[in-house]
């Protein structure tokens, strides 16, 4: 908030930040709504990962699994705690493979705990690159997940999604996009997941996340150094 209050110029990505900054009463002359940068970069990339064939190297078919993602500590350094998650996971969809690309130490954690999943529900990945981790989000008919970014990029491309996390910095992704935020309680994923696979349909891309945020982030620095000229 002081940030805000000595800023000339202040560049949000949603709505939303338009909202918080007109309630801190900055001046609206100082707000200008570029879009989101991160989304530029998907926008950018589709085409690649549409050509990946990671889909179809991992022996799947599109809308044929879940795609998990799981990373938070407070999700994932408790074994029991990730154990009744990835049960809650499970249970969605019992002809569905659920895709885990798994961070090492997570890994290690179910690992020490004597935690084997079942290999014919589940195919454990190690974390992969940008374009084939874009890919098998397009291809999935949901993903399950505690990341930030990923609520946008599902958004964007129109996969329904399940934030396992007690809030989000993402509002706009659940007002208007096609996010579900489900908490972290396991008995509470499988309605959050219902609910995604419902408003999939309705959701729609936020203003301005079409891959041009960079060229107004560039045209409102140009205004800006114009007027203080």
């Amino acid at each position: 908030r002081v940030t805000d209050a000595i800023s000339d110029v202040l560049l949000v990505s949603d709505p939303a930040g338009l909202d918080h900054l007109e309630r801190e009463g900055v001046a609206s002359n100082k707000i200008t709504y570029v879009g989101n940068v991160m989304i530029d970069t998907l926008v950018a990339a589709r085409e690649i990962a549409e050509r990946s064939e990671v889909v179809e190297q991992m022996g799947l078919s599109p809308r044929e699994y879940l795609l998990v993602t799981l990373h938070r500590p407070s999700n994932v350094d408790e074994p029991e705690t990730l154990v009744a998650l990835l049960e809650a996971i499970e249970q969605l969809e019992p002809d569905l493979k659920n895709v885990f690309p798994i961070h090492p130490r997570t890994r290690q954690r179910l690992e020490n705990a004597g935690v084997e999943l079942d290999p014919e529900r589940w195919l454990l990945t190690e974390p992969l690159g940008y374009f084939e981790f874009l890919r098998l989000q397009m291809a999935a008919r949901a993903v399950l997940t505690d990341s930030g970014g990923i609520q946008e990029e599902t958004t964007v491309l129109g996969v329904p999604c399940v934030t396992v996390r007690d809030n989000t910095e993402r509002p706009v992704t659940i007002v208007e996009g096609t996010n579900v935020l489900a908490g972290t309680r396991p008995e509470a994923i499988d309605e959050a997941y219902r609910e995604a696979l419902d408003k999939a349909d309705r959701g729609r891309v936020p203003k301005y996340w079409d891959g041009r945020a960079a060229e107004r982030v560039v045209d409102a620095l140009d205004a800006a150094l114009g007027r203080f000229a």
